[in-house]
């Protein structure tokens, strides 16, 4: 699994939201044995996707390839989302997943 911080330019502003996103959901949630981190992956660049986080689905959808998943099954599993969580939603993400496959490829 790729190695996930909370950026540390923030821990001037907000030092304890940076610790529990490292200590508790990097390191505890996304330790967990229940699911691999493909799978982690996959549940969160849905959910960001569905949910139209756009500031956060580029660092997840780069974290998924990292953690195994294709280029082809992400755009396979935002299709599939866009049935359920709208097509702006989906269109944004596959955008943003264009960008970058395109920079990991060049």
């Amino acid at each position: 699994m790729a190695k996930q911080s909370a950026p540390q330019e923030l821990a001037g502003i907000a030092p304890k939201l940076v610790e529990l996103t490292n200590d508790v959901l990097f390191q505890d949630v996304w330790e967990r044995p229940g699911l691999s981190p493909r799978d982690r992956s996959l549940v969160t660049v849905s959910v960001l996707a569905a949910l139209y986080r756009s500031e956060q689905l580029p660092y997840h959808l780069g974290v998924a390839l990292d953690n195994g998943l294709t280029v082809k099954e992400l755009s396979e599993a935002i299709t599939h989302l866009a049935f359920y969580a709208g097509w702006p939603n989906a269109m944004t993400a596959i955008t943003l997943l264009k960008k970058i496959a395109d920079d990991r490829s060049a």
